[in-house]
Parts: C-alpha cells; sequence; structure tokens
C-alpha cells in the first residue's frame, strides 16, 4: 500500500457531489479526512485535506479523477512536511 496526502479545493458547483464517496466506492481507495472547509450554502469554494492509501495504479487512477473535475490539486511532500506544493 502506498499513501499520499494532498488538498483539493473543491469549486461551489461541485459541492454537491460525492466526491469522496467516489474516490472510495469506484477507485478502491482508502480515505482518510484529515481537515475540511466546507459552506454549501454560500455555493463558495471548499477544500478537503486528504490522506489517500491504495495500490500506485489506485491512486493514479483517483487522481485523474479528480484531474477531470478540474480541481485545485495541492500534494504534500511528506508526512513531515511543512508546506504544500503544486
Amino acid at each position: 500500500m502506498t499513501q499520499i496526502r494532498l488538498q483539493i479545493v473543491i469549486p461551489g458547483q461541485h459541492l454537491q457531489e460525492p466526491i469522496i464517496s467516489c474516490l472510495i466506492a469506484h477507485h478502491g481507495l482508502v480515505v482518510n479526512i484529515l481537515a475540511a472547509q466546507l459552506q454549501p450554502q454560500d455555493n463558495e469554494k471548499g477544500w478537503f485535506d486528504l490522506q489517500l492509501r491504495g495500490t500506485v495504479s489506485q491512486i493514479l487512477k483517483g487522481l485523474a479523477f479528480l484531474e477531470a473535475l478540474n480541481l485545485s490539486i495541492q500534494g504534500k511532500p511528506n508526512p513531515d512536511g511543512d508546506s504544500w506544493h503544486y
């Protein structure tokens, strides 16, 4: 199993979509939500700080799914890293 940590920014038009559920059900990933900020009543963007675990293939397919939605994705270099990067 491989794991990565990332932050995704969800635009308002995607806030009601089951994005996390799709990562689990369709891509077989284990998803740990480390932090989140969502305000669907304002239709503003929100974000998730996620840890994804799975095979390399599962993670790549999950990332391709997120990219297909045109979400902003930032990765964290390692669990002990201090800053987000693209």
